[in-house]
């Protein structure tokens, strides 16, 4: 993937002139883009490369180690991926190690930074995709305040959510219908959910989160979604399998 390097020669220059006294004036700005991709691994600076080389191999050491395989290769997208639905869908099969049942996986698209590759999937290919410090909870919605948060989603154009959740949306960000499981949502009754600790405190617009009641946030570091990812990746490994999502109707956008 090609990454751009936005460099604003005018800014340091501005910089420059204002921090010492002389008779410069600054009399424009330039800026361009510069391309960083492949093409600087033909001709590398060796002199870079030789200061980089011992904390090149400590890195190498942390990120290189293999947890597990993917399938095919999976980014995050609205109104529905297969890599965010696999990470809500990790979210729920995660939650038997707290004795917790939840119905519903919510997983924000903003929180995952970068695509799953096809084939060995790394540490540090986990580390990219979740480099925050989010960690696994639990809350217990009513009714009437999920559909509140499935409207707030479809304003979002969607996001991430475990198998079962059927939400239809309109092309403007209005939420048309949804069901859970194949049942209408009951505004009266209780529905326990497992997200993140960002989204429990009512962060990326989705706010009604914080209506949740029987609150479970494990705090310390081993409930990171990063490490429940790999543990998922370690466990599919195990048995011999690669991991694999698809969209499968989730959210869908009426015509």
């Amino acid at each position: 993937m090609n990454k751009t390097l936005k460099i604003s020669t005018g800014i340091a220059c501005f910089a420059l002139l204002t921090a010492c006294s002389s008779h410069y004036a600054l009399t424009g700005i330039q800026h361009q883009r510069i391309t960083i991709d492949q093409r600087f691994d033909a001709q590398p600076d060796q002199a870079a490369a030789e200061f980089l080389k011992p904390y090149k191999h400590v890195v190498d050491s942390i990120m290189g180690p293999i947890v597990g395989q993917s399938a095919h290769y999976m980014a995050a997208d609205r109104p529905e991926s297969a890599l965010s639905n696999l990470l809500s869908d990790i979210l729920v099969w995660a939650a038997k190690d707290y004795g917790e049942e939840p119905v519903l996986g919510v997983y924000n698209i903003g929180g995952i930074r970068t695509a799953l590759p096809e084939g060995n999937v790394t540490y540090g290919d986990v580390l990219d995709i979740a480099p925050f410090e989010n960690k696994i909870c639990f809350l217990t919605l009513t009714g009437e305040k999920l559909l509140l948060l499935f409207s707030q989603m479809a304003a979002r154009g969607g996001e991430g959510v475990s198998h079962g959740a059927e939400l239809v949306i309109s092309p403007e960000g209005k939420l048309l219908s949804a069901r859970l499981h194949g049942k209408e949502i009951d505004p009266k009754a209780d529905y326990r959910i497992t997200t993140i600790d960002y989204l429990s405190q009512g962060n990326d617009g989705m706010t009604a989160f914080k209506d949740g009641t029987q609150l479970v946030s494990p705090q310390e570091s081993k409930n990171n979604t990063r490490f429940i990812i790999i543990n998922y990746f370690k466990e599919r490994a195990a048995k011999g399998e690669a991991v694999s999502a698809k969209v499968e109707g989730r959210i869908k956008i009426a015509k």
